[in-house]
């Protein structure tokens, strides 16, 4: 069994280099796959892997 890796918004922010602000407008527009629980906002840290892909391909094109 795999254990996925969950994140907060500030742990994103840190590992993407940028604001936590910029981490929420990502959520909003849905560029970035977040859940909720409670109240609290999580990323999965396959969320933020396939957000660094697809940047990454659409530099490339």
């Amino acid at each position: 069994m795999t254990t996925a890796t969950v994140l907060t918004v500030d742990q994103v922010a840190e590992r993407l280099c940028i604001s936590r602000w910029k981490v929420h407008d990502l959520i909003r527009s849905r560029e970035l796959a977040s859940f909720k629980i409670g109240r609290c906002r999580r990323i999965s840290e396959s969320a933020v892997h396939a957000y660094i892909s697809l940047q990454t391909e659409q530099e490339a094109a």
